[in-house]
């Protein structure tokens, strides 16, 4: 995940994710994934809404999602997916492991599978 090439930056390409793609809600997040026809590396994007606080409480509630991200991406290779994953209010108070199990769990549920 450390390579910005395989961030989703575009809004039209959160809108597709998001009018065509599967959501799975969970405590901590919510992951919308669209599957895609190739095996090139998933690409992920990150957004969370001014509901969640101002903008210190919105970027840290986003760099602890990149990291939880990048922990399951290291676990187990994705491929031929765009994932979006919305920060919620209850992203910052939960503790960082449920975090991960948060997004492992939503990416069982959304048949995102890695390519080990």
């Amino acid at each position: 995940m450390a390579d910005r090439s395989v961030r989703l930056k575009k809004r039209a390409e959160f809108l597709k994710v998001a009018s065509k793609g599967r959501k799975v809600p969970s405590p901590g997040l919510v992951l919308q994934a669209l599957g895609r026809d190739d095996a090139d590396p998933a690409r992920v994007g990150f957004t969370v809404t001014k509901k969640v606080g101002n903008a210190v409480i919105r970027n840290r509630t986003r760099r602890r999602l990149r990291e939880a991200v990048r922990i399951v991406t290291r676990e187990q290779d994705l491929a031929g997916v765009d994932l979006v994953v919305i920060g919620r209010d209850g992203t910052r108070g939960r503790a960082f492991t449920a975090l991960v199990e948060d997004l492992r769990r939503a990416l069982r549920k959304a048949g995102v599978r890695g390519t080990e």
